[in-house]
């Protein structure tokens, strides 16, 4: 799956990572299943990991209209990592829209050091939690 998660509910920590190529559709399938998953909270906090997505089919248009969508709370930290320059300004102008709405808390950040400290987290999640979980509970 290009976008997948796993919910840290005790953290109240929403774990994201795009793989592959990314496209508009993987960004509205992540955010639907991540709204309509019963462990979800709108005041979580999310870090959104970018590195392993190699390339992408978003355009402007896409990235203003993810960024119409609120599915987070104003009050929620948003750590997005990325490791290419497209990934930095496309994650650097929904967060632009974002805080336009009242959203201030979405950074970007090249070193997940830098993000996790951001976040108050000690270390990454173990990619392990991203793998496929048994049915009805799968993120």
């Amino acid at each position: 799956m290009p976008a997948d998660f796993f919910i840290d509910a005790e953290k109240g920590m929403v774990f994201s990572m795009a793989r592959g190529e990314f496209s508009c559709a993987d960004a509205l399938d992540h955010m639907d299943r991540l709204t309509r998953h019963p462990a979800f909270k709108p005041g979580f906090n999310q870090l959104m990991d970018f590195r392993l997505a190699t390339t992408s089919t978003l355009t402007h248009g896409d990235v203003v209209m993810l960024a119409e969508r609120t599915i987070f709370s104003p009050q929620s930290r948003r750590a997005f990592v990325v490791s290419a320059d497209w990934q930095f300004g496309y994650s650097r102008m929904f967060g632009t829209l974002r805080d336009g709405k009242g959203e201030t808390g979405i950074m970007t950040f090249r070193d997940v050091k830098d993000a996790l400290a951001w976040l108050s987290l000690e270390s990454e999640p173990d990619p392990g939690l991203f793998a496929k979980r048994p049915q009805g509970d799968q993120a």
